[in-house]
């Protein structure tokens, strides 16, 4: 009987269509509940091409961990609640709003209805608890996960309804409802049957096919081509318009064009290729800034949150798997010889000349475009040689006739610094360091490595012994890090997989990043987050050197371009920009 009705309605269409009769629109059985804008009113079509120094290693929001494909990522999907990246202040996104109970430990958010995904699928509070069930589980090794714990202990989501959640904390947690930026709401319609058979960690290569995938974004995939680039198109289901009820984003196409380096980008921006660069070394800066005929625009944001540091390999792993290098940890896991390193690195010589006085020397993790965390009380100390070789020498350290520093036990110091190929910022900084450390007897070379390969030394075979590194927080809160300073922590790079802190000042740490994040007092809170900074700078895990500012670059005829120091800096508005 079924087959018959569908059949009669197909009949009656088709009769309709044949005579000329408009049929009428497609109404959705729940109204769309759109975000509206207030940004300049732009107009519909074109494409946008950025530039990518390296290649996203996945589409996969739960295993993304480097910055090029969680650029990409992070305009193919969107959040419950964001924070502004230019006010640094929570807004609703796919929540249109939240209530928070007395005690701090319940948040009920309200979704908006009618949204749906970029395949058409709607979305729904099932959604919202599928995704973070994801993150939260084990088998997923999800870098999120360790923003979602508290204490130990999960978070708990639970449906009220199909367009209401629950999330209960374990803990009253400062600034809760930045917990829930970033994290990407997933299709369960597409991932539940792979997530049900251990497959999820499979999803969403870079080769998967454009309807297999889907996302809340204001993009999604189009194609993408091998080594070369990633083609996204317009989201006709994307939850924003503008003030005159236009749905957004405006532009059609949105392209991540991968260049190897950044002497590449120069003349493919100048030549119209790119629209936009972000960010732009200091020396891509200057020289474009020279020209000001290209129908561009260069822009300096300040100091933004990133830290660009030496990470010494001191992973438990490695022993009787690595020998040479577990044999070199015995300087590493050495504070007095970190502590040397850290006095003999020239941090304004790499402000100067690597970042071209636009950028900043650090004494700790936190930058100085981080007004409301930074502990002001610390300074970067001026290098100096002379002190590095007494503070070696006070530990025992040697050196032979030729100038060439020994260890205790007669050994030579000899090692590598790994560096990414693709950042030139970072392996001229390499380059100076090795220069510094070499006026302390220390055997010092350079090894570029591919971006792909790079990754996988640090964060997966640990076959490295230094590596220049650069990390920037997704908030100027400090919970947006508890994966790099908890030990246990996802991110935890100089000692990954750890079960519990390997020394004393881990152990503090933990116990301070704990109680911040349960703080609901601003000032205790800051004074935990201060002790936490102090013992970085005491004890330096990583030798953190210099932040560079924030510079971008676009074309003049891009509007509603506002680029900001959270990342991501060029793109977080990027559903309003139009030509």
């Amino acid at each position: 009987m079924r087959k018959l009705r569908l059949s009669f309605l197909l009949y009656v269409l088709a009769g309709a269509v044949a005579q000329g009769f408009a049929l009428p629109p497609i109404v959705h059985a729940t109204p769309e509940e759109l975000l509206i804008t207030h940004n300049s009113v732009g107009r519909r079509g074109g494409r946008v091409v950025v530039s990518q120094h390296a290649e996203a290693k996945t589409l996969n929001p739960v295993l993304a961990v480097d910055r090029p494909s969680r650029e990409v990522l992070g305009v193919l999907n969107a959040d419950l609640i964001h924070i502004n990246r230019l006010t640094h202040q929570t807004e609703s996104a796919l929540a249109k709003s939240w209530k928070v109970s007395r005690d701090g430990k319940q948040y009920t958010l309200q979704l908006r209805r009618g949204i749906r995904f970029s395949d058409g699928e709607p979305f729904d509070s099932q959604d919202v608890t599928f995704s973070f069930q994801v993150y939260l589980d084990e088998k997923s090794n999800s870098s999120q996960r360790d923003l979602l714990m508290i204490e130990g202990k999960p978070i708990a989501v639970a449906a009220l309804g199909p367009y209401a959640v629950r999330v209960t904390l374990p803990q009253p947690y400062a600034a809760g409802d930045r917990l829930f930026d970033g994290i990407a709401m997933l299709p369960r319609h597409l991932l539940e049957q792979g997530y049900r058979e251990g497959k999820l960690g499979q999803a969403w290569p870079l080769t998967v096919t454009p309807a297999q995938i889907a996302g809340l974004g204001p993009f999604r995939v189009k194609k993408y081509t091998p080594g070369q680039q990633i083609a996204l198109e317009r989201n006709p289901h994307y939850w924003k318009a503008d003030s005159k009820g236009n749905r957004l984003p405006y532009l059609d196409e949105l392209v991540f064009l991968v260049l190897a380096n950044e002497d590449a980008e120069a003349p493919r921006f100048e030549a119209g290729d790119t629209d936009i660069l972000s960010p732009v070394g200091a020396k891509l800066f200057e020289v474009l800034g020279k020209d000001a005929s290209q129908g561009s625009r260069l822009q300096d944001a300040g100091p933004g949150l990133e830290y660009n540091f030496l990470l010494f390999n001191m992973n438990d792993d490695v022993a009787g798997r690595l020998p040479e290098i577990a044999r070199e940890q015995k300087w590493f896991k050495d504070l007095a010889f970190r502590e040397a390193v850290s006095q003999a690195t020239n941090r304004e010589d790499v402000v100067r000349l690597v970042y071209l006085a636009r950028g900043t020397a650090l004494a700790s993790h936190v930058t100085p475009g981080n007004r409301a965390w930074m502990d002001s009380r610390l300074q970067p100390r001026p290098a100096s040689t002379e002190h590095a070789r007494k503070v070696l020498a006070s530990a025992g350290y040697g050196w032979s006739s030729e100038g060439l520093l020994h260890d205790p036990a007669g050994q030579m110091v000899e090692f590598s610094i790994l560096v990414s190929s693709s950042n030139q910022q970072r392996t001229h900084m390499a380059n100076l360091i090795q220069e510094d450390l070499k006026k302390l007897g220390m055997q010092v070379s350079v090894v570029p490595l591919e971006f792909r390969s790079f990754v996988q030394r640090v964060m997966q075979t640990h076959n490295y012994e230094i590596a220049v590194m650069g990390f920037a927080s997704g908030d100027t809160d400090p919970n947006g890090e508890m994966n790099f300073w908890l030990s246990s922590g996802s991110n935890h790079l100089w000692n990954l997989g750890q079960k519990k802190p390997a020394t004393d000042w881990e152990a503090e740490i933990d116990v301070l990043m704990q109680k911040q994040l349960t703080a609901r007092d601003p000032k205790a809170r800051k004074k935990l987050y201060d002790r936490v900074q102090q013992i970085v700078a005491e004890q330096l895990p990583i030798v953190v050197i210099a932040s560079p500012h924030i510079l971008v670059g676009s074309k003049l005829k891009l509007k509603n371009f506002e680029p900001a120091i959270l990342a991501p800096y060029a793109l977080h508005n990027v559903e309003e920009l139009f030509w």
